[in-house]
């Protein structure tokens, strides 16, 4: 074009300043690639920070928000020693069990086809209860605890995501209500709430010891047949309650030993507390007629009874102030030692008790222990009840020689029959057993003369006296019937009975003492109408002595028997009760 004249570019001024730097093509895609990478991670971590918000977000509303349960062990039971009896039998022992709960909000399947299917499964729960739970409004539900692992298996495999299975530990009472007064139960946090699990808690628990099982002096099978023949009673009577004990008389163990109603260990919360209430030890009786051997045994020894043919009179009632005292199966007659013991008179009986005197029958309960707790291993013990020294008059002195006035439980009694039959001496009751050879601490209350003659008192009653239904063939057994009016916040109730028969086997020499008793007794066909203890009680005793007899190595001997000469009245004649 005319005019225009080309100028080259300049690098600099005509002073020598340089010019700016113009980048070249290479360079300015070098920047816009770095631009570009710095934007692709800016844009991703943006991208990252949402999942991440909801994660925690998810993690926060699902888990933490849970129940703690849902998250840890639904028991937090620790281990624990085993129970057994004298053979090693288990009566207790924890496991690793599994808890089954349910988020029933998160369900997925048809929870009437899943109640179905789990029921099918827990056998112990219904289909409505399961289905109650799987419905449930709340976030989080159990469905079942203590279930097996294979239980646990099978309920896993149903893949229902909302149901959760968790280990926990577990106590199991493998014999369900098997002497369960006796061994009691834990708390859901596997301390011991009651009975032995709560007397030996520390050596259940504690790291040097759990490893061991605690041994009892229970036998299972001595146990299963006390209870058996006992409820047997107890329901056909239809009674208020009963107790049964079995003790070896020379070490004080306890062979056995029920309350009914009884209950199951592994689920306590469902039984009431009637059944929860240990009568063997824990509730006091006034136990009748059974005293009626103290009373005798304690006039042989202070010299009251000199021999078996004293007599004493009870051609009539005695009044003693407002009291009258009476027989039930009144003979009018002067009576000696074996007619007071076979015809249970109350009568003769007052008059050697007054003979004896208030001192020295208290000095022979005193020794019986039959004045304070019995010194045991359950916590689930009761003092006896008896008049003040105050009160304790010429008439309480009579009146308790037969049993009334004085109210003790049935485990005094098994104790204070022990020492009268084994020679004289008390030992103290014990679930523990007893390694043999060992040293059994005792002390003497019978002379051992007076033992040998009550033993054959004894034998008297089962085979001539009020206590004929007792026999059980080849153990010659020996004992004594008690029937009391029922005392109910203090006063005689009458009509209401508690029935008490406490025996011993074999009476030539003795091992063991058995005592059953029943309270309020109704009278059954079974009984023909009588609530007394010569047929209600007696019967289930010669039944259970059968039983146990070979169990604990004493085997019949037919045509066997004790010389009861000495101690036969005159007149043989024989009572019903």
């Amino acid at each position: 074009m005319a005019g225009l004249i080309a100028v080259p570019w300049r690098t600099g001024d005509a002073a020598g300043t340089p010019a700016p730097q113009v980048p070249l093509a290479g360079q300015r895609q070098a920047a816009q690639g770095l631009a570009r990478q710095r934007l692709v991670i800016l844009l991703l971590l943006f991208l990252a920070v949402p999942p991440v918000i909801g994660m925690r977000l998810t993690d926060l509303a699902v888990f933490e928000a849970q129940p703690v349960a849902t998250r840890e062990r639904a028991s937090a039971a620790p281990p624990r020693a085993d129970i057994v009896d004298r053979n090693g039998n288990e009566l207790a022992r924890t496991f690793e069990a599994f808890a089954i709960s349910v988020e029933p909000r998160k369900l997925a399947g048809n929870p009437q086809v899943l109640a179905r299917r789990i029921a099918a499964i827990l056998t112990e729960k219904t289909e409505a209860e399961i289905l109650m739970e799987l419905t449930h409004k709340g976030q989080f539900r159990y469905i079942a605890r203590r279930v097996l692992p294979s239980e646990a298996k099978r309920i896993n495999d149903l893949g229902e995501p909302a149901i959760y299975l968790r280990r926990e530990a577990e106590r199991l009472y493998p014999n369900f209500n098997l002497a369960s007064h006796v061994i009691g139960y834990t708390n859901d946090k596997g301390v011991g709430a009651v009975a032995l699990e709560k007397e030996f808690d520390k050596r259940l628990a504690a790291d040097a010891t759990r490893g061991t099982p605690l041994q009892l002096a229970l036998d299972v099978r001595v146990q299963q047949a006390l209870e058996h023949e006992l409820r047997s009673v107890y329901l056909d009577q239809r009674a208020a309650g009963a107790a049964g004990i079995v003790m070896d008389v020379r070490t004080g163990e306890i062979l056995a030993m029920t309350s009914q109603p009884d209950f199951n260990p592994n689920a306590p919360g469902k039984s009431d507390d009637a059944s929860r209430y240990n009568q063997a030890t824990f509730a006091t009786f006034e136990l009748g007629s059974t005293f009626k051997a103290f009373t005798i045994a304690s006039g042989l020894d202070t010299g009251v009874i000199p021999s078996m043919q004293k007599t004493w009179d009870a051609t009539r009632p005695l009044v003693v102030g407002r009291k009258v005292i009476h027989d039930d199966h009144a003979l009018n007659r002067w009576l000696n030692v074996p007619d007071i013991f076979i015809h249970s008179s109350n009568i003769g009986t007052a008059r050697i008790a007054q003979e004896i005197g208030r001192e020295r029958q208290r000095e022979m309960l005193d020794k019986l222990g039959f004045l304070k707790q019995v010194d045991f291993e359950l916590g689930e013990r009761s003092r006896p009840q008896f008049p003040p020294w105050s009160n304790w008059g010429e008439l309480a002195t009579m009146t308790i020689g037969y049993g009334h006035g004085i109210s003790v439980t049935p485990l005094h009694l098994a104790a204070g029959y022990a020492a009268l039959v084994n020679g004289g001496i008390y030992h103290n009751p014990t679930l523990l057993k007893v390694a043999p050879g060992t040293p059994v601490p005792g002390h003497r209350v019978f002379g051992a003369a007076t033992s040998d003659t009550m033993r054959a008192l004894l034998r008297l009653v089962v085979t001539s006296g009020t206590g004929r239904k007792a026999e059980a063939p080849g153990y010659r057994v020996g004992g004594k019937t008690g029937t009391a009016e029922k005392v109910i916040n203090g006063r005689y109730v009458h009509g209401q009975n508690v029935s008490t028969f406490a025996a011993a086997f074999p009476m030539d020499a003795p091992r063991y003492v058995t005592v059953m008793m029943i309270d309020d007794p109704k009278g059954s066909k079974t009984s023909f109408g009588f609530k007394t203890a010569g047929m209600t009680i007696a019967p289930a005793t010669s039944r259970l002595i059968g039983k146990i007899g070979p169990i604990l190595g004493v085997p019949p001997e037919a045509g066997r028997d004790m010389d009861l000469s000495a101690v036969s009245p005159k007149a043989a004649d024989t009572v019903e009760e």
